[in-house]
């Protein structure tokens, strides 16, 4: 008997690679409820020790009492992590003494400066360099062996290889992130480094962000280790609200569409038809945000029942109404991390710098070599040469070509993040050719908009009548409905009456139809994304571009629409929970904030038989084998 709990014992906190501990899984919030009662118990130990000390004062917390829950906090991430990574958490390990360290040689370096009156800038700056270095690295070697052994086995026509037992560690990405913005904040003096190794530890591991983010940066958190418990009764009920939501949102949304239909077609595209195809792409962009935000969702509540505040990670991004607007709607916190700590070096709005250039041109470049066909590197080449004519021709434009520019590589990077594959690149590139695209048009006068959209449109038709493949057909199509509604936005609204009110009527058709584009573009986009996610590191350049292009050949071939009504009824249920999802996204964010509220300040007994009620209901959407979260292999 004794031998037996032993067992269970050992077996429930060692590291199972098949059963890592995730948000959808009831070990977790076993491991949450236990986990909970005792930082609960800290926390009252804590106050009443301080009410005794210091009657009246609420708002004050003593060391002690902040390095027991900081330090508890710590080691219960840390034992989060090893369950879902194994022996990596000796990486996370090295990450949070690598940035403490250079937080506290800031520190010594600076008070030195003080009292000498010697600059200690340029040994600061060569520290923080090093660390931003080492941290990505170890990221590059993690994430990108594959990726750049492969691009040059290409390249060089040579066979090296690399042992297949280089395994991603789940959410490296993030916490070397959030390790980058602490060393580089910490150096420009944005936030003072924290002085004890079980705080940045704490921000470091904390548990609920810690696999898939959002990304939280140093100046967003360290202040709030310093702070005292603090949960109202109406914070509780908001945080339950959001585990809940995020629960919803994972495993009757996410899961349910990837089981019962994206999957399956992204499988085999060719067994399907350009109707199915194309439906995928447009539940997988729901199905990515409902998994993605899902698990914001359930972090942020998690994170809110401990006293913590995470940063909004997304805003109803599909109610953007162009590609530039989404990124300020999803991944919030990569997005305002790249604008800070890449595309502001890079020059930003201001200027263009050499990398502005380097980095479109290394990846033309490589592409080019990669590819090995000779219309591939013409067309790169013709590429450099149109902005190299653009920048001689027009040099009163070149600050806002460099803005163009540095936008560019930085979803072009932020594409790279993602993945280690061309997939991801072809990605982030389209992202940026999108934001290109809409700021260059949004100043456009109305008649000039026709011209241009009706131009492109002849010109892909004219490059589909010499040289007829999948992409120019699915172009033509794309641009001759771009074309109607361009014209039908900007002619139509001015032959109505006034008493028809023509503005009000086009600025709501505008917002329908912008919006429907956006929707339209980001989920085509997505199309190489989900070829390029969950494949194995040392294949994904060919697969992930094989999968791709055959999604492309099947919606750009030729659509058969009899058989449409046969196959939104073979695939109700998942056409029924896409429609049901896509309107509770685009409802009023001041009704959703309502119906929070109203579910935060319920009885606790009713607000107990919502949750149960909800709690069965998920479980009926539960599949037999549960999806892992998109982002964790990021």
């Amino acid at each position: 008997m004794i031998n037996d709990f032993l067992t269970y014992l050992v077996n429930l906190l060692s590291f199972d690679s098949s059963h890592p501990l995730l948000f959808t899984q009831i070990h977790f919030w076993v491991f949450l409820t236990i986990i909970y009662s005792l930082f609960c118990f800290i926390v009252s130990v804590g106050e009443r020790r301080s009410r005794r000390k210091s009657p009246g004062k609420t708002n004050t917390m003593s060391t002690a009492r902040r390095l027991w829950r900081n330090g508890y906090l710590f080691i219960v991430s840390l034992f989060f992590y090893y369950k879902t990574s194994g022996n990596y958490v000796l990486l996370l390990i090295l990450a949070t003494v690598l940035g403490y360290s250079l937080g506290m040689l800031f520190r010594s370096l600076v008070r030195k400066e003080q009292q000498s009156g010697r600059s200690t800038l340029g040994i600061r700056k060569a520290l923080m360099v090093l660390g931003v270095v080492v941290n990505l690295a170890v990221l590059c070697y993690f994430k990108y062996a594959y990726f750049f052994t492969d691009i040059f086995n290409t390249i060089a026509s040579t066979h090296y290889s690399i042992a297949n037992t280089i395994i991603l560690p789940v959410g490296i990405s993030f916490f070397t992130f959030q390790n980058i913005s602490y060393i580089v904040d910490t150096y420009h003096g944005k936030v003072l480094p924290a002085t004890n190794i079980l705080d940045f530890g704490f921000y470091t591991t904390f548990f609920p962000q810690l696999v898939a983010g959002p990304i939280v940066r140093a100046d967003q958190f360290v202040p709030q280790l310093y702070k005292p418990f603090f949960l109202t009764r109406r914070q509780f009920g908001i945080a339950v609200f959001w585990i809940l939501n995020g629960l919803i949102k994972k495993l009757v949304l996410s899961d349910y569409l990837a089981v019962t239909f994206v999957d399956r077609i992204f499988n085999n595209p060719l067994l399907y038809t350009p109707f199915e195809n194309f439906s995928a792409l447009l539940l997988y962009s729901l199905q990515v945000y409902a998994d993605f935000s899902g698990y914001t969702d359930i972090a942020t509540g998690v994170a809110m029942l401990m006293g913590f505040y995470l940063p909004l990670n997304f805003n109803s991004p599909y109610k953007a109404t162009n590609a530039a607007g989404f990124w300020k709607r999803w991944h919030i916190s990569l997005s305002n991390w790249l604008k800070d700590y890449l595309y502001i070096p890079l020059g930003g709005n201001r200027q263009s710098t050499p990398a502005t250039f380097i980095i479109p041109l290394v990846m033309l470049v490589v592409v080019a070599l990669m590819a090995k066909q000779v219309w591939v590197t013409f067309a790169a080449v013709v590429l450099v040469l149109v902005l190299l004519a653009v920048w001689l021709q027009w040099p009163g434009s070149r600050k806002e070509f460099a803005t163009r520019l540095n936008n560019f590589d930085t979803m072009l990077l932020g594409g790279l993040w993602h993945g280690a594959s061309f997939n991801f690149i072809t990605w982030g590139a389209l992202n940026g050719l999108g934001i290109l695209v809409y700021k260059s048009w949004k100043n456009k006068p109305p008649l000039l908009r026709i011209v241009l959209v009706v131009l492109c449109y002849i010109l892909i038709r004219a490059a589909n009548t010499i040289y007829p493949c999948p992409l120019f057909s699915m172009l033509h199509f794309a641009m001759l409905v771009i074309a109607i509604a361009i014209t039908v936005l900007n002619i139509i609204p001015a032959l109505f009456p006034k008493r028809y009110h023509p503005s009000h009527f086009k600025n709501t058709l505008t917002l329908v139809w912008n919006t429907f584009l956006t929707f339209i573009f980001i989920s085509f986009t997505r199309l190489f994304f989900r070829s390029g996610s969950n494949l194995d590191p040392a294949e994904a350049n060919e697969q992930a571009w094989h999968t791709a292009t055959q999604m492309v050949e099947r919606i750009g071939g030729h659509w058969d629409w009899t058989h449409v009504p046969d196959i939104l009824q073979n695939y109700a249920s998942a056409f029924i929970v896409f429609v049901i999802g896509m309107i509770i996204h685009w409802l009023p964010d001041r009704f959703k904030r309502r119906y929070r509220l109203c579910f935060a300040y319920l009885p606790l007994p009713l607000m107990l038989l919502v949750v149960v009620i909800a709690v069965v209901v998920i479980y009926q959407f539960i599949t037999a084998d549960l999806q892992p979260f998109i982002y964790f292999q990021f």
